[in-house]
């Protein structure tokens, strides 16, 4: 199961004229019944809530006055998320005449077109709060408390990810909740703009909408609406034509195969800051610890100590810890027992939290080898949001490859790759194609949507891109990556091998020669051609092309750009 829970506003879209009407009630009920879990989000008042709302035990947490108040209702704690406005603010209000004007624990609320003396009141005492509107209404709350804040406080409080939570709305302040939640939802009555922003608008208006909801979620989980979803889409490079090459973050199972020393570290640590950067939680089962080092990640076991199953579940509870499960420990023909044991219990916390969001495999041939006891190998029906990383996809067991959707293969003879691929389970290979991979490049095959394998080119991961920026900076450029100082006459051959003797050399040479250079844009073209930074060369075009520009203060431009984005020595 993918979404495991619903937040959903209250007014306007569960309750028309403050009730919510009996199938609604029902639609809920069932979902509850599902296993999945209820958030209630809404701007409304914790007692006021509780007057109109008598089914307000059925959910697992309200979140209260515009996301400053949390409550549970199996415990009937309430919590607080910010501090009430001082009585000072509140008296002025009544001094201006605001009314009505209702306080709640942290909210202060009142109707158009109060907004005016709300706004002088905060501005003449000189506090920190923040104004947001909702249908007519006025809510005033501390800086940076919303409907996001608070639901996402509440979903720490479970050890939830957003990344597992549909959301649903019809107004103004419902925007930042909907953004935080991984499928938005804004029911007909909802207004324009909200409904341009969502994911899915329903047909049906507000009780009616919810219950049309709540009914894809138990048929399906969302599997053919979420499909056209793109904004949590992660990249795996790009075309000739710059067109980005990217996979849905749910449901897809990837190969990603190729000789050794080809990239395939290179790819999967890219995809996985990727994954890690949009808040995606993974767990990497490392047999060589080639991950030990992997930023913002937890390591468990080295080659001294096997972690246990509940260690590693436990890591994992925490929707925001990423975890590398370090095996140099385990015995290689030990290995494929360890992950036959990891295995359900790591589908079994997916059934009940949707996560680990993604699951790599390294060295899989002897994870999942081929020539191990069939009966030993209990895989389900379609392991979703998977990568597998082999140099022998020939030796993988054939259960494990059915599963795979997408086929991502880098280094030299990528076509037999492909070949070993299909040969083994059993599918037509694609036509053969004469491909040559540069270093940096790939080839992707959706094999199951009847599409033909294409090239495209890697984005590196970022502490690759560091590396080569460190390189650029420092290191020594060959002689044809070199950029040579020659003068209008070529009597010079004054040769830069990386960019600080560049900016040395800058220095250095007579203004003639500069401007020389300079005037034939060569050094935006060394910076696109050899340095291969695009951002750079544009900038120095910037400079090349301003009219009447002197010597120093092209040069201290194109230097000033330089160490911009690298770090250079002083």
């Amino acid at each position: 199961m993918r979404y495991i829970a619903l937040a959903c506003d209250f007014d306007g879209t569960l309750a028309t004229h403050g009730k919510v009407d009996e199938p609604t009630l029902q639609a809920l009920k069932r979902l509850k019944e599902s296993g999945r879990k209820l958030f209630l989000v809404t701007g409304r008042h914790l007692p006021d809530l509780c007057d109109v709302f008598p089914q307000i035990d059925w959910f697992d947490c309200v979140v209260a006055e515009n996301g400053a108040l949390l409550y549970y209702p199996a415990t009937k704690e309430e919590q607080p998320l910010g501090d009430r406005p001082p009585e000072v603010f509140i008296a002025a209000l009544q001094e201006r005449q605001v009314d009505p004007l209702a306080v709640g624990q942290v909210i202060v609320a009142t109707w158009e077109p109060n907004e005016t003396k709300v706004l002088e009141a905060i501005r003449d005492l000189g506090l920190e709060l923040q104004v947001i509107f909702n249908k007519g209404a006025v809510m005033v709350l501390p800086s940076g408390i919303n409907k996001a804040s608070g639901l996402q406080a509440a979903l720490t409080q479970v050890d939830l990810s957003p990344h597992n939570v549909v959301g649903v709305g019809d107004a103004e302040n419902d925007h930042a909740f909907l953004d935080l939640c991984e499928f938005s939802v804004a029911v007909a009555n909802a207004l324009p703009i909200l409904k341009e922003r969502a994911d899915w608008v329903t047909q049906g208006s507000r009780g009616e909408g919810v219950i049309e909801l709540i009914d894809e979620m138990i048929a399906s989980d969302l599997k053919d609406l979420a499909a056209s979803v793109d904004r949590h889409k992660i990249v795996l490079g790009t075309r000739d034509d710059e067109t980005p090459v990217q996979i849905q973050p749910y449901g897809t199972s990837i190969l990603l195969a190729g000789m050794s020393g080809g990239g395939k570290s290179t790819l999967a640590t890219g995809v996985l800051e990727r994954i890690a950067e949009q808040g995606y939680q993974f767990c990497i089962i490392d047999p060589e610890g080639d991950y030990e080092n992997f930023a913002g990640a937890i390591v468990l076991g080295d080659s001294t100590q096997v972690p246990s199953t509940s260690e590693i579940l436990d890591v994992l509870e925490k929707p925001d810890q990423n975890l590398v499960v370090n095996m140099l420990g385990v015995k290689l023909d030990d290995r494929p027992g360890f992950l036959a044991g990891l295995l359900p219990s790591l589908l079994e916390m997916r059934s009940r939290t949707g996560r680990p969001h993604w699951l790599v495999i390294d060295e899989t041939h002897h994870m999942l080898p081929s020539a191990w006891d069939p009966a030993a190998l209990t895989l389900p029906q379609a392991l979703n949001s998977v990568i597998m990383i082999t140099v022998h996809p020939d030796q993988i067991a054939v259960p494990a490859l059915k599963l795979v959707d997408t086929l991502v293969t880098v280094g030299k003879a990528p076509d037999k790759t492909i070949a070993d691929f299909c040969n083994t389970i059993g599918h037509c290979p694609p036509e053969p194609q004469p491909h040559e991979l540069e270093t940096g490049e790939a080839i992707a095959w959706f094999h199951k949507d009847g599409s033909s394998p294409f090239q495209f080119r890697v984005i590196p991961p970022k502490t690759e891109r560091q590396r080569h920026k460190r390189n650029y900076a420092e290191g020594t450029l060959g002689d044809d990556k070199c950029f040579y100082f020659r003068g209008s006459e070529a009597k010079l051959k004054l040769r830069a091998q990386n960019l600080i003797s560049f900016t040395e050399l800058a220095d250095g040479v007579d203004d003639e020669t500069w401007l020389h250079h300079l005037r034939q844009q060569d050094y935006s073209c060394w910076f696109q051609e050899a340095i291969k930074d695009e951002d750079l060369a544009n900038e120095a075009v910037e400079v090349e092309t301003t009219a009447d520009i002197s010597a120093a203060e092209s040069r201290n431009r194109i230097k000033a750009a330089i160490e911009q984005r690298y770090t250079l020595p002083a």
